[in-house]
């Protein structure tokens, strides 16, 4: 079972911008090779980071607000959220190490 959450242009705010604890976004489609690269490392990532930060998705067919809120051209990007502001960001198909690298400073 997995711990990766949807986020939607309905629920990205409650979820995201006012979470208490870091959140990861992976920004995907289904028509996006590297996305189901990426897509799989993002499930295993929610698993490992239960209760330490929000892990989940946004497809970015069925939710175009949120990606022109961010300015997401070109996917997958992955964002990491802390205090409802962007502390990085990822784009492409990397590795779950890099991925990781990234996301620790901001997870208590």
């Amino acid at each position: 079972m997995s711990n990766t959450i949807e986020f939607t242009d309905g629920n990205f705010t409650d979820e995201v911008e006012k979470s208490d604890k870091p959140v990861l976004v992976d920004f995907w489609a289904e028509w996006c090779g590297p996305c189901r690269m990426v897509g799989p490392v993002v499930d295993e990532l929610a698993g490992e980071y239960d209760g330490k930060a929000k892990i989940g998705k946004v497809n970015v067919d069925s939710n175009p607000e949120v990606s022109v809120k961010y300015g997401i051209r070109s996917i997958p990007a992955l964002l990491i959220f802390k205090d409802g502001e962007v502390v990085e960001q990822i784009v492409g198909a990397v590795p779950k190490s890099q991925i990781k690298k990234q996301l620790d400073p901001h997870v208590a």
